[in-house]
Parts: C-alpha cells; sequence; structure tokens
C-alpha cells in the first residue's frame, strides 16, 4: 500500500469531519468511470451493435448478435480503453438483454434440438 494513501487516511481519522450515510470515504475518490474519460465510447458503441441490433422494436428487450470480446476487442482497435466486461455493463445499461439463445448454446448434438 502506498504511504500516502495511509497518509491521507490518518488525516481523514484526525479531521473528524462527519461522513454522509453509507460512506467510509468522502466523495470524489476513486477512477473515472471510463464514459468520463472517453466521451465517446458509448457513441461507438452503438455504432457497432446498430446493423446487428434484434428485437421487436414495440418491445423494450433488445440484443445483439455480436459477442462481449468481439465488442471490446474493436473498440480496442478504435483507440479505446476498454474490457468485454465494460462492454457488457454499457449494453445492460441501453436495454439489451446479455442472454443467448438456449439451443444454440446447448450444440448440434442435443436430443431436443429439433423440438
Amino acid at each position: 500500500m502506498s504511504d500516502r494513501t495511509v497518509r491521507n487516511g490518518i488525516k481523514e481519522l484526525e479531521a473528524r469531519t462527519p461522513l454522509t450515510a453509507n460512506r467510509q470515504r468522502n466523495l470524489g475518490g476513486g477512477r473515472k468511470s471510463r464514459e468520463e474519460e472517453q466521451p465517446t465510447l458509448v457513441a461507438q458503441l452503438e455504432s457497432l451493435i446498430e446493423p446487428t441490433t434484434r428485437g421487436d422494436p414495440q418491445s423494450p428487450l433488445k440484443w445483439t448478435c455480436k459477442s462481449l470480446p468481439n465488442l471490446a476487442d474493436e473498440l480496442q482497435k478504435r483507440g479505446f480503453q476498454v474490457s468485454h466486461t465494460k462492454v457488457g455493463r454499457l449494453l445492460k445499461q441501453a436495454g439489451y438483454s446479455l442472454q443467448a439463445n438456449r439451443k444454440t448454446r446447448e450444440g448440434i448434438d442435443h436430443p431436443d434440438r429439433n423440438a
């Protein structure tokens, strides 16, 4: 652990300033979100998934045929720093379902495949 982190923690304890409810540290610490660091990230992700978006236009449920690692790789090629887990969170926030069709995951040899 960094000595600066320890010093800052000691200062916070000595200051005895009350924190807001359910907080252990003051607001403002930590890393900024990828969306704040890279403002065009969400727009680029939407441009990648737009051609492959599936679902009923009247229904709020949407999904895409591209996998999370493939989307993350494409965004990284465009210069963004993003992981497949972050892409999944962004898609979920945009209303996309991250579920796959059961029969595609079971494979060809499943006895109920053609049922």
